[in-house]
């Protein structure tokens, strides 16, 4: 039987590659940080391999044995330094190449992300798998960077030494397990402080993680897509921003947004928060951000084409259920 490592497991994507593994019948085991909160696993069944993707003989024991490892660890959100960000999104993939190549890894699907692009301008066309990596990063962009650094040290793996290796390109992750981006919005919303960005009309790129580990899998099983990279992005048809947060809205219970602030105002006062957020070497994030201003304000479409013609993918899980989905979660956990 086919052994399956997962890293990032107890996050957001990771929870669902190793809750579908495992439905598969699968045998998964997961690369878990010392401490961290692996009940859910643990219930799952999936076998625990203590350690850290800062610390290369962890993970190299924990890819013994391993046929397919798919890397959905790093460090995710867009606050925080460049060496937290280094250490355990750049350092922390050339660890798994490493161990993938000292172990044989039949197959290393790369969790990477559409930020790897950068920031395109791409004037109404759809940003297709072969545009360049790395457009336009800002000052202090360090998810951007580092999610390009990370892919660039894997596509050198497949180059120079035939690791086979596949990458996955998500868009804005939501879902249950989310433990970061539901609880500011649902935060936001029921205080009234989420307003649109702009008219609201943009396409806003988000998918359900559950379609992301769907896609992961079946990139693990075709020979095709070695040394490939596929967009995976959009629950169907692209939504807008305006729907996208009526949607959560109207499921939590809350007001819908209405208000609205121009994209370059809220871009400059995400900055200057930022800013002074970094003089001041404050640890946690200010209330907004310029990536989630970008996320939410951008019109950009990123084609899942290549994905749906080469991997057979289809998102199984439509917006309107992922949304009900991730709230039916936030709310049970709240309770407890």
């Amino acid at each position: 039987m086919t052994l399956h490592l997962v890293t990032g497991a107890t996050g957001l994507l990771g929870s669902h590659l190793a809750e579908q593994l495992v439905k598969r019948g699968e045998r998964v085991r997961a690369l878990v940080r010392p401490g961290a909160d692996c009940r859910f696993l643990s219930q799952l069944g999936v076998e625990i391999a203590w350690g850290d993707l800062t610390r290369p003989e962890t993970v190299r024991a924990a890819c013994f044995g391993v046929d397919v490892v798919y890397h959905a660890g790093g460090k995710v959100g867009d606050w925080g330094s460049w060496p937290e960000f280094r250490r355990h999104t750049v350092e922390g993939t050339h660890h798994v190449v490493q161990a993938c190549l000292a172990n044989r890894v039949r197959r290393l699907v790369h969790i990477s992300s559409t930020s790897a692009y950068g920031h395109p301008q791409p004037d109404g066309r759809e940003i297709t798998e072969a545009w360049p990596l790395g457009q336009t990063c800002w000052v202090w962009d360090y998810y951007t960077r580092a999610k390009i650094l990370a892919e660039k040290i894997v596509w050198r793996a497949w180059r120079e030494h035939a690791l086979p290796v596949t990458v996955i390109r998500p868009s804005w992750l939501y879902g249950p397990y989310d433990r970061t981006s539901i609880h500011r919005l649902a935060r936001s919303l029921r205080w009234g402080l989420c307003w649109l960005i702009g008219s609201g009309t943009n396409r806003i790129n988000s998918v359900y993680a559950g379609n992301v580990a769907e896609a992961c899998i079946l990139a693990a099983e075709k020979p095709q897509a070695v040394g490939q990279a596929y967009n995976i992005t959009n629950d169907g048809a692209p939504i807008t921003q305006r729907e996208y947060l009526a949607q959560f809205a109207q499921e939590l219970g809350y007001p819908v947004p209405r208000r609205g602030i121009p994209y370059r105002v809220a871009f400059v006062a995400a900055f200057l928060l930022e800013a002074t957020f970094r003089a001041w070497q404050i640890r946690q994030p200010p209330f907004v951000t310029r990536y989630a201003v970008w996320l939410l304000g951008r019109d950009l479409v990123y084609s899942t084409r290549k994905a749906e013609q080469e991997l057979g993918w289809r998102p199984s899980v439509s917006f309107e259920e992922g949304v009900h989905r991730t709230v039916a979660w936030y709310r049970q956990i709240s309770r407890a």
